[in-house]
């Protein structure tokens, strides 16, 4: 049979293992090895669903652990199951189970980058010959049953401060600031999680899944979580957590002395008794080292202009328009204040009619705008909620001397904006049941003492309700960063006046191009404004191999201010390749600060070079000297960036010049902007090139928006090569433009753009260009 299970009896398997099966290690099991013979034997820690293969045959991924180097940095590997054996085995294997496997193919793994696990994996099937022996895990107490290997998986944890670029890693953290599951790009729902440690170092992470229940069940600062297989990126110099392959959380109470239970969705999970004094340890940390206030605080306490969270019980609630809508909650005391009931005729709200008469005076009206609607047009009457910075606003009705409180949850998630349901096991949630179930009910029912501002339904006229609803209009999601004095223009005006002028407007985003964000990078050169196309990978690899560059000139090699190696390549081009090593005061600086100079180098090569040099410059010989190989490849390379020059613009000068920075006193800095100075180098920059069609009742028109780094607050320079920033850059554009939404539900933006003329012998037109404004901080935050 290619699947078997087998039992440990006495230590030893029953029945056992073909004799002529060898064991193999992990560290042994690399490509051009024969593995003929050799079984490898791990503990399952991670197992997918069964999927079907575009050719119909089954296909089942195993993830294993070596049972013998749990300890080692790379202690997993991928198990790919075909055919008939994928579904058997999926049937029979757990979380937990000892895994062996024979009679494999080894081949190269192609996410082992990403997942942290070994660089090949193990390809497993009936036809190939192949067999699966599992050692099943005990599901039973009964000790009259035969015992079988039972191994709780051995994991390593990573203090934060030792957290390393492009590693998968395990790790403990305490809660410092977190942002509730939202919704992000399409249907994914997202989380912000920053941690601290007793390391003293922090980590903040963005937790992506289609699933909200695979999110951390995270309910206040304090909470402790485990994450396993979290993706490290080092960003702007700062380590940066994002979910990959096989992501899995525990969280815990933070509180010293409460219960150690593990909240999570995964039915399958490993927490040994050695992890309880992790979670206690923490704790005792979090209490004398963090300064844990939480801005919680009951009805009863509620001042104006002030932002709070709340724990309370959902019983109310209504659509108010295409971006806001509302919640009835209360938390058994009552606001001090008048409270504003938010205009919803009767038949619009959903809820318990008598409870809701009961409970008028001692509930309040929060409404919730832009991304928190959807989950808040999902929440069950009755359910408990923690709801996050609850912004109190004072504010009075049109002729009415009077003041009162509003309750409001602006868009995004600021500030840890968001809403959170919390289960009934929660203790906030037993002890916020157990004093509602004491409140006494008959005082709130004295129409006469009331304290809210009440419109009741029944005397609401439609005139009034539409009157007061214009008040909750969404706030934009742009905001403006100069010329506030001027006033909003209708597009139709603005289309029907002269150019050139300025303009403030309020419209809706009504579509843009192009869809593909990606081509909407472009090289701007600021001195002759020309635009041009940032080239492809391969049309730079073409052009740093062209057929017409020189062979290296030996008489170049190792002058003054540079010293320089030569070797040829084993492949069949012998390609011969050159670095230069610039020195500073006759000393060959760091890696990381140092600037190099290659001849014949591809653009993989040059790659390699920039994670461990500073900086990169392509260049060829010449009979007077080094030149830039081509104005159309970047004159820079550095870290994950590429730098170009105006081939209009720029006089490249011979290389020998930067010897000028090499001779100042102070180590020379790198810098692009110096080093394109000195080389005679115009630099084109890295901007956004979008058209906007704007939309405001009126009208509609095309604006531009051409940006470095200003309106989406991401630099273009840094967007191809960053998939985090891509994504952000996607989920920004979801929020101004929801994919298959109605434009009544758009957000607002408030922008300033200007007209000009564009003439040419045939004809005039003129263009819309939008400046000085910015997305706000929170848009998908």
């Amino acid at each position: 049979m290619p699947v078997q299970l087998l039992k440990i009896i006495k230590g030893q398997s029953e029945p056992p293992l073909p004799n002529h099966l060898q064991k193999e290690d992990l560290k042994h099991l690399q490509e051009g090895v024969d593995h003929t013979n050799k079984y490898f034997q791990g503990l399952v820690i991670l197992s997918y669903p069964v999927t079907t293969l575009r050719d119909g045959t089954d296909f089942f991924k195993v993830v294993l652990q070596d049972m013998d180097n749990s300890c080692s940095r790379i202690n997993s590997i991928n198990i790919l199951i075909y055919g008939k054996m994928a579904e058997d085995c999926a049937q029979v294997v757990h979380h937990g189970d000892t895994f062996v496997v024979a009679g494999f193919k080894l081949a190269k793994s192609p996410t082992a980058r990403e997942d942290g696990r070994h660089d090949c994996h193990l390809e497993v099937s009936e036809e190939a010959g192949s067999a699966i022996y599992i050692y099943s895990k005990q599901r039973t107490t009964d000790a009259s049953k035969t015992a079988l290997m039972s191994v709780a998986p051995k994991y390593v944890y990573t203090p934060l401060n030792h957290l390393k670029d492009g590693t998968v890693v395990n790790l403990y953290g305490i809660v410092k600031f977190f942002k509730p599951p939202y919704i992000s790009k399409g249907t994914d729902f997202c989380s912000v999680v920053t941690l601290v440690d007793p390391s003293n170092e922090k980590l903040t992470c963005s937790l992506f899944s289609g699933n909200l229940d695979s999110l951390p069940k995270i309910y206040k600062v304090g909470d402790i979580v485990r994450f396993h297989r979290i993706k490290i990126k080092e960003y702007n110099g700062q380590m940066q957590g994002i979910t990959s392959g096989g992501f899995a959380s525990l969280t815990f109470d933070g509180t010293v002395g409460a219960p150690i239970v593990p909240r999570t969705s995964s039915k399958g999970y490993s927490f040994v008794h050695e992890e309880h004094k992790t979670v206690e340890d923490l704790r005792v940390w979090a209490a004398s080292n963090l300064s844990i206030s939480e801005p919680a605080i009951k009805l009863s306490g509620v001042q104006p202009t002030l932002f709070f969270d709340l724990t309370c019980q959902l019983v109310g609630k209504a659509k108010v328009d295409g971006s806001s809508f509302l919640l009835k909650v209360w938390d058994g005391t009552k606001c001090p204040y008048p409270t504003w009931k938010v205009p919803v005729k009767a038949r619009d709200l959903e809820g318990e009619e008598v409870l809701l008469r009961r409970l008028r005076n001692l509930t309040v009206d929060i409404l919730v705008y832009d991304n928190h609607v959807h989950l808040a047009t999902s929440l069950k009457i009755g359910s408990f909620l923690r709801i996050y910075s609850i912004h109190t606003k004072q504010a009075s009705a049109d002729n009415d001397d009077a003041s009162h409180i509003e309750f409001h949850l602006h868009g995004g998630t600021g500030y840890g904006r968001g809403i959170g349901v919390l289960p009934e096991s929660n203790p906030d949630v037993k002890d916020l049941k157990v004093f509602l179930e004491s409140v006494d009910l008959s005082n709130s029912q004295d129409m006469e003492s009331m304290s809210s501002v009440e419109l009741d339904d029944t005397f609401y006229s439609d005139e009034a309700f539409e009157s007061d609803l214009k008040r909750y209009q969404q706030l934009p999601v742009t905001v403006l960063t100069d010329h506030l004095g001027l006033n909003n223009t209708e597009l139709k005006t603005i289309l029907n006046s002269t150019a050139p002028q300025q303009y403030r407007i309020r419209a809706k985003l009504g579509t843009y191009k192009p869809q593909k964000l990606y081509q909407a990078i472009k090289l701007h050169c600021s001195k002759c404004n020309s635009l041009q196309e940032v080239p492809h990978e391969d049309e730079l690899a073409l052009i740093l191999q062209g057929s017409d560059i020189p062979a290296p000139n030996p008489e170049l090699h190792n002058t003054s201010w540079y010293d320089s190696a030569m070797w040829i390549t084993q492949d069949q081009k012998q390609r011969k390749i050159v670095i230069h090593f610039v020195r500073h005061e006759e000393i060959l600086q760091e890696p990381e600060n140092s600037l190099l100079m290659m001849e014949g180098g591809t653009l993989k090569e040059i790659w390699k070079l920039t994670k461990r040099f500073k900086c990169v410059i392509p260049v060829r010989s010449t009979e007077h000297g080094l030149d830039l190989l081509d104005i159309s490849a970047p004159f820079l390379f550095q870290g994950n960036k590429r730098y170009y020059g105006c081939k209009q613009c720029s006089t490249p000068k011979p290389i020998n010049s930067l010897s000028s920075m090499v001779a100042q006193q102070q180590q020379p800095s790198w810098e692009p902007t110096e080093i394109a100075q000195v080389l005679g180098i115009e630099p084109l920059q890295y901007v956004f090139v979008m058209k906007f069609t704007l939309v405001d009742g009126t009208g509609a028109l095309d604006a531009y928006l051409l940006d470095y780094e200003n309106f989406f607050k991401i630099p273009a320079s840094q967007i191809l090569t960053t998939d985090f920033l891509q994504q952000k850059m996607q989920m920004i554009m979801n929020a101004l433009c929801p994919p298959g939404g109605k434009l009544d539900d758009f957000p607002w933006l408030e922008c300033f753009i200007k007209s000009y003329n564009v003439r040419d012998a045939m004809e005039h037109q003129v263009y819309y260009q939008i400046f000085d404004t910015t997305i706000v901080e929170d848009v998908i935050y």
